[in-house]
């Protein structure tokens, strides 16, 4: 408040200091001016001081015309944004800031708050992400946080049986995993995206990593008696990171057999088209509705709640995240009830296919 005054003061000696040195300069040329002419001293000394009166009025007049068009062309614009932009630093995404009405169109301040109100939007939008975030990390701690606990609290008695002993270890034994697969996707998509880790591309055999990474699932496909399809194309070596296309495959083959009912099938398909990789992997499961389809690679997002207990919803969002930082692009054609495809292809000019 005080440097608000200060500067009114100083900014009101200023224009005085400024309007008499002006006024005096007027009078001082009246004098000179009507000086020779054959006028008698005293009418000159009494119309100058009239002069110097009617310069120090008009100056006042004009100071007073520029105070009222700063005031209302200047002042109110910056203190309706000042305002907006108080409300916005503390906390307060929703607040806009309303455009001034310019029958010129000439009013250069709503370019600014244009700008502010699309930041707001977009502050907005990351706060939602934000509190959604940590409303579904603590949903999915807890989960496997409670089965550990009671679990843990049934294995303290003595009288279990030995069967009994082994379900319950073996529940919290799942339970970790899941809780540990949680916290390393959480913190691979958090560095992925704040850009902590950079692609370290290496030429490596693509057709060899996806055979390798679909038999890791071995167990689980022969245990639902899932049939596997392949048409994987051999030797297609690749320049690009190998480390987090793995776990591009391993997401995508997890998913297809979760999803896939006992006697179902998933397809894997992986061909060179023109320079370009194209890996497919296809099920017969649940399939996907258009509406979930738009938020499938959404952080935490699980459009079918019967499967939710199996997963975390982080997988399709690192996998989405790694085809782009790689430069690929990854699509998904689905069908409710007939199952899903995704589709990634690897562009020769970002990740250099080598044959």
């Amino acid at each position: 408040m005080k440097g608000d005054w200060r500067s009114k003061l100083l900014s009101l000696l200023q224009f005085f200091g400024i309007l008499f040195f002006i006024s005096f300069i007027l009078t001082a040329s009246f004098i000179l001016f009507f000086n020779g002419m054959d006028i008698d001293e005293r009418t000159i000394r009494k119309s100058a001081v009239i002069t110097f009166g009617n310069a120090i009025f008009i100056a006042f007049l004009v100071w007073l015309a520029g105070r009222l068009r700063k005031k209302f062309t200047v002042d109110r614009p910056v203190k309706r944004i000042s305002d907006g932009l108080n409300k916005i630093t503390s906390g307060d995404f929703s607040e806009r800031i309303k455009p001034f009405t310019d029958p010129l169109g000439s009013n250069q301040y709503n370019l600014i708050i244009e700008r502010i109100n699309k930041m707001a939007d977009e502050l907005s939008g990351v706060e939602t992400l934000r509190t959604d975030f940590v409303s579904n990390v603590s949903h999915e701690m807890k989960t496997p946080l409670a089965v550990i606990q009671n679990y843990a609290t049934l294995l303290r008695s003595p009288k279990i049986s030995e069967a009994d002993r082994i379900e319950y270890a073996e529940a919290i034994s799942e339970s970790t995993k899941r809780l540990s697969s949680l916290i390393t996707n959480i913190l691979r998509l958090n560095k992925l995206e704040n850009q902590q880790i950079y692609p370290d591309s290496k030429p490596f055999n693509l057709s060899e990593q996806i055979c390798e990474c679909m038999l890791a699932f071995e167990n689980e496909w022969e245990r639902k008696n899932i049939m596997i399809e392949t048409d994987i194309q051999d030797d297609i070596v690749i320049n690009a990171d190998s480390e987090l296309l793995s776990l591009v495959w391993s997401n995508l083959f997890s998913n297809a057999v979760k999803f896939t009912d006992e006697g179902g099938t998933v397809s894997i398909s992986v061909k060179n088209i023109s320079g370009k990789i194209s890996v497919s992997v296809s099920d017969t499961g649940c399939g996907i509705d258009s509406k979930t389809g738009q938020h499938i690679f959404d952080k935490f997002y699980q459009g079918d709640t019967s499967h939710a207990g199996k997963g975390n919803g982080l997988s399709l969002a690192l996998v989405k995240r790694i085809i782009t930082v790689t430069g690929g692009e990854i699509t998904v054609d689905s069908t409710l009830g007939k199952g899903s495809t995704f589709t990634v292809i690897l562009n020769s000019s970002e990740n250099g296919v080598i044959s």
